[in-house]
């Protein structure tokens, strides 16, 4: 998870503070010295950790301030604390004609992360192509061409030509039939003299609408630096941040963007190609502090499915039809969504039944998924299409557990969950689709039934 120890020891501290019968003067400190720890540990800058402190300490002895007003007092000054060192949210509204820059420093993972977006919008509806004008980098135009024919998003780049400016007027009529254009430029080991002379002649030549610079986690407070080299030199209007889940650094590369008043945009979560996610300050905390994030859970479902997809399955659910072939659908999806322990971690009320849960039995859980869809993929049309046949012939389930190579409990788990889940959809799905609201209250229900 993305901050794990920040996460945890937040939690820990709102739970003792809204758990203290009373708020005494060595309480606070302990809290506060938890509190310093780990932001210093996630790089966050020392002095905004000591502003933070103080701001607790105050509101903390003040006796204005009694009871449990207090305490909800310190808990949502401390929310609010973080939300404003993480900073404020952009926008990002797409227009008629997009065309996107991307700069950074060599091993930022700026390929990478045109390659996510491009995927992202695509599944949006949106029509999008990547054009590579880094002519500098060994093998650069390959590298793009090669994330982008995965996912199938048209990729402009000239193997021979040595003049980024040239390369854009040679594609240029072509690239104007897309909503969504995003631009690679050129890198370099340190922000130099001459790079950023060339991010400023393909800004012009391309007309940029949004400069992006990606930068990596693991800099940590060194990204302040860099940002305001790049915000004073390239005009960038916002940060992406790659490698979020790999490095303990990330609270210092976002704050540090904040100090110099540059917004995170996206955050990079994981290897996979739908891992970026909007970077929503808000958001973000409430997951740290294990309160789930269903905001992003409905965008991630919306990057690993399109919408029509989308809606052949929510048009299948409103007319009372789930099938374990349905099923198995989800389930495939919930695989590219990530690990179950990123998933539970978005969903409100199952940050701390994954703390109970742990690791090793998350891990177990994903496993018993693959074999369930291994099983499915061993049944008959019709069984699929009508699981009350195992109730009727159970030596059905030893046939199926044969060919899936499980055994026949997994088998019967399988089918029991299933008859849960179509229960719970047959009760809390009707003609106004699956909202935020009907989600939070289905997760909860399965939260309380799920069994590991």
């Amino acid at each position: 998870m993305v901050l794990e120890k920040l996460g945890n020891v937040l939690r820990k501290a709102t739970d003792k503070i809204a758990n203290a019968v009373f708020l005494d003067k060595n309480l606070v400190e302990g809290i506060v010295r938890d509190l310093q720890r780990a932001l210093i540990e996630a790089d966050v800058n020392v002095s905004l950790v000591k502003e933070i402190s103080e701001k607790i300490k105050k509101e903390a002895f003040d006796e204005r301030i009694k009871g449990v007003e207090k305490k909800e007092h310190i808990i949502k000054l401390l929310h609010d604390e973080l939300v404003r060192i993480l900073g404020e949210k952009k926008e990002v509204v797409l227009g008629k004609k997009n065309v996107w820059l991307f700069v950074g420093l060599y091993g930022s993972g700026k390929t990478t992360t045109i390659g996510k977006l491009a995927a992202y919008y695509a599944k949006r509806g949106k029509k999008v192509c990547a054009v590579g004008l880094d002519v500098h980098r060994p093998a650069a135009p390959e590298q793009l061409k090669q994330v982008c024919d995965k996912i199938n998003v048209p990729c402009f780049v000239d193997l021979e030509e040595k003049n980024a400016l040239k390369i854009w007027e040679k594609f240029s009529k072509e690239i104007g039939k897309y909503e969504l254009v995003l631009v690679d430029s050129a890198g370099r080991d340190a922000l130099e003299k001459s790079l950023i002379e060339e991010i400023k002649k393909v800004s012009d030549k391309v007309k940029a609408t949004e400069s992006f610079l990606v930068m990596s986690a693991d800099i940590g407070q060194t990204a302040k630096k860099q940002a305001q080299a790049f915000k004073e030199s390239a005009g960038i209007t916002g940060v992406i941040i790659t490698k979020m889940d790999s490095t303990a650094k990330g609270g210092g590369a976002l704050t540090a963007c904040h100090e110099v008043g540059v917004p995170v945009v996206f955050i990079g979560v994981g290897e996979k190609m739908n891992e970026i996610e909007i970077f929503e300050p808000e958001g973000f905390l409430s997951r740290l502090l294990g309160m789930g994030d269903l905001k992003a859970l409905m965008e991630k479902i919306h990057s690993v499915m399109d919408s029509k997809e989308l809606e052949r399955q929510q048009k299948r659910l409103e007319e009372g039809k789930f099938t374990l072939r349905d099923l198995q659908t989800q389930l495939d999806s919930m695989g590219q969504l990530g690990s179950m322990d990123k998933i539970m971690g978005m969903i409100p009320g199952f940050g701390k039944v994954k703390e109970k849960v742990g690791e090793e039995k998350l891990e177990e859980q994903q496993a018993k998924v693959q074999k369930w869809k291994h099983a499915i993929n061993s049944m008959t049309p019709e069984e699929i299409e009508n699981p009350s046949l195992f109730e009727k012939q159970t030596s059905r389930i030893q046939r199926v557990a044969h060919g899936a190579g499980c055994s026949t409990s997994d088998v019967r788990a399988l089918l029991k969950q299933y008859k849960m889940l179509k229960e719970m959809i047959a009760g809390g799905v009707g003609e106004g689709g699956m909202d935020q609201k009907t989600m939070m209250k289905l997760a909860k229900k399965f939260g309380k039934k799920m069994r590991f």
